[in-house]
This record gives structure tokens, C-alpha cells and sequence, in this order.
């Protein structure tokens, strides 16, 4: 029903930015909740950035005022420009999207992106 697609990740050094890209197609809307969540090794995937149906963006206090998450006019694109980036930052990103069904919100995600921050 919903397809996500990353891009973007890619080896930085700390201190440099990456923008990363989801694509996503299907029954998308422009009123559907999309995010980023990340998954580093030995850790749970954790929420980064999430655009709400409604409400105020949610930042991560981790990545607060170094992240920015953003939706293409259409909706069917989001996008999360990172900067100032952290060797901690190193995980895979995953997009999320949410879709309203009968029994409540369904989640919806992409394969991952890998970003690694190394010196």
C-alpha cells in the first residue's frame, strides 16, 4: 500500500551534514504522519524527527537544532538535513510513514539508509 525508499547516507567526517531523502509512493497522502527513526548496532531504533498529522514537529533531544526534518509540496517526499554530525549520529535511518486503518495508525517503513560518521 506504501513504499519507502531511502537515500542519502554515505561516510562523513563529525562536523559535516548529509540530507537524506525518502520516497515514498502507494496511497501516501499529504496528511499521513511521516518520520525518521535510526537504529545503531546494539540498539533499539529510536525516533529522530516526526512530522504529526497534526501538532508540532518532534525532535530527538539528541539531534534538537542540529536536524531538520522537512515534506516536499507534494508529500510524497521527506527529507532530513543533518548537520554538525556526531560519530554518535552512526546508525541506520530509517523513513516512516503512518497510515489510518480501521484498527488505528499502521506503520509503514523503509529498507534504511546507512550513515556513518567517522574520523
Amino acid at each position: 500500500q506504501v513504499q519507502l525508499v531511502e537515500s542519502g547516507g554515505g561516510l562523513v567526517l563529525p562536523g559535516e551534514s548529509l540530507r537524506l531523502s525518502c520516497a515514498a509512493s502507494g496511497n501516501i497522502r499529504r496528511f499521513d504522519p511521516m518520520g525518521w527513526y535510526r537504529q545503531a548496532p546494539g540498539k533499539e531504533r529510536e525516533l529522530v524527527a516526526r512530522i504529526p498529522s497534526v501538532g508540532s514537529i518532534i525532535y530527538a533531544d539528541s539531534v534538537r537544532d542540529r536536524f531538520t526534518i522537512s515534506r516536499g509540496n507534494t508529500g510524497n517526499t521527506v527529507y532530513l538535513q543533518m548537520t554538525s554530525l556526531k560519530p554518535e549520529d552512526t546508525a541506520v535511518y530509517y523513513c516512516n510513514a503512518k497510515q489510518l486503518t480501521g484498527s488505528g495508525f499502521r506503520d509503514y517503513w523503509g529498507q534504511g539508509t546507512q550513515v556513518t560518521v567517522s574520523s
